[in-house]
């Protein structure tokens, strides 16, 4: 990709800079990020109103619980692939936008899309190996799988810009992903436990705000927890659906931004250094 190191993100950071540099392009390109983050969350939110959870408790058979779950395996397949194409369009706007200005988040949509099944495809094998490793993390307990969750997902971030910056050659993406997590790894492992905690922060406080409209049915579920299974079904009340959209879209696009700082971080610490 030319002018690639004209990106305003393309420098070393520090956990400081990580934090100011994400700040300063989430603000500047705000409006298409939560546009587009909102329009996916509404999507998968009125998709996911096809699934009524509840349902699995009035089955006493096994079997009969079996055959729901097996129902609902498409259609979660096809959200997720929906969500995983967002994630590349988003991805590849964020990475492409600020050395090219022609592209736009519509044109995004059908340029991104030579990468999308290269990024499946490493998806699908992250979360088999994952599993493994996630498993793996069980013999050592809680210090082991969040360890391994971490590491899962450091390279998850890493990923993606490999694909866009440079090709989609699957093997080439995974060999350079390890290449580039490991070279700092100690330093990548620890930004993306901070991004983390972070956005689990502000996932809690925004969740807590757009539920004080709905406090009335935790009310009542602490007086009947019987009907807690109806009281529940304000998911689908469109206020929730606009507020949990719009809560969502307001972190989601930090997850691209924050992916393009690591990945410039470790391209640009990898260049020789040159005396003045």
């Amino acid at each position: 990709m030319e002018n690639l190191k004209e990106h305003p993100l393309y420098r070393k950071h520090t956990l400081d800079t990580v934090m100011s540099s994400l700040w300063e392009f989430y603000r500047k390109k705000f409006l298409v990020l939560f546009i587009t983050s909102f329009i996916l969350s509404v999507t998968t939110h009125l998709l996911m109103l096809n699934f009524n959870l509840t349902e699995l408790q009035n089955f006493t058979d096994p079997m009969e619980v079996l055959e729901k779950v097996r129902g609902m395996i498409l259609p979660i397949a096809i959200i997720s692939v929906i969500s995983l194409y967002f994630t590349v369009v988003l991805q590849y706007y964020v990475i492409c936008n600020p050395v090219d200005r022609d592209i736009t988040i519509l044109s995004s949509t059908y340029k991104s899309l030579k990468y999308f099944l290269p990024y499946l495809i490493i998806i699908i094998l992250l979360s088999f190996f994952g599993s493994i490793a996630l498993a793996l993390g069980l013999l050592v307990f809680i210090i082991g799988i969040f360890f391994a969750a971490l590491y899962i997902a450091t390279l998850y971030m890493f990923f993606l810009p490999v694909l866009i910056v440079e090709g989609t050659d699957i093997g080439n993406a995974i060999a350079r992903t390890f290449s580039l997590v490991h070279k700092r790894f100690w330093i990548n492992i620890g930004w993306v436990a901070v991004f983390i905690v972070i956005l689990m922060v502000l996932s809690v406080i925004l969740s807590g705000i757009i539920l004080i409209p709905f406090s009335g049915s935790f009310l009542k579920i602490m007086v009947n927890p019987e009907e807690a299974s109806t009281i529940m079904d304000f998911a689908s009340n469109p206020l929730y659906i606009i507020l949990s959209s719009a809560a969502n879209a307001l972190y989601l696009p930090a997850l691209p931004i924050f992916a393009a700082i690591l990945y410039f971080h470790g391209r640009a610490s990898d260049e020789p250094v040159t005396n003045p």
